[in-house]
């Protein structure tokens, strides 16, 4: 359990940082779907798939460390 929220937070600062870069260049990214969010006056770039392969990878990384 806690391997999974470890890599829950590292899926959100791979999907933010990879997202960022991507979405400021302008691109959508093709199958990561980056997109710009607003919220609460914020604008951010987000990628589900992007969060969600990160996740799984970090995910797949702490169970192979224990």
């Amino acid at each position: 359990m806690i391997a999974l929220l470890k890599a829950i937070v590292l899926g959100l600062v791979l999907a933010f940082i990879v997202s960022l870069f991507i979405g400021s260049g302008g691109a959508s990214g093709g199958l990561l779907n980056v997109h710009g969010v607003t919220l609460q006056g914020q604008h951010f770039y987000w990628s589900w798939p992007l969060f969600l392969i990160g996740t799984g990878l970090a995910f797949g990384l702490f169970l192979l460390l224990e």
